[in-house]
């Protein structure tokens, strides 16, 4: 029931998958209640997890960048990668781990389950 409620090639659904697989419990998605809208968060460990996807984010590993109507997709990827620092450094200060996991990096599930183990024990 919780995967139907994203599309099927969606970051946020590859990152939950990939905990499912895992056996990785105890995380929430998308509580209302944390700043910046995580993509998981595990409470207990005041660890929250951002999926971002490499075209909304401005991944530079992935190149894709759009060839038309440049100036307006800049300004908005510029905004949102912007208000992911400011994000970050909220949670930080409110003594949050924050993990931000990119789209192309759900390819290596095992690197990613290591990261995220990683972080919810240190």
């Amino acid at each position: 029931i919780l995967l139907s409620t994203f599309s099927p090639d969606s970051p946020s659904r590859s990152g939950c998958l990939s905990l499912v697989r895992a056996g990785i419990r105890g995380w929430t998605m998308n509580p209302l209640e944390v700043s910046g809208k995580p993509d998981f968060v595990f409470r207990s460990e005041r660890v929250a997890i951002f999926v971002d996807g490499c075209f909304w984010h401005g991944c530079a590993a992935c190149n894709r960048f759009p060839t038309t109507n440049i100036e307006y997709w800049d300004s908005k990827i510029a905004r949102n990668r912007k208000r992911d620092r400011t994000v970050a450094a909220q949670l930080r200060s409110e003594g949050w781990k924050v993990l931000r996991i990119w789209e192309h990096e759900l390819k290596a599930l095992g690197t990613v389950v290591k990261r995220i183990r990683l972080a919810l024990v240190a």
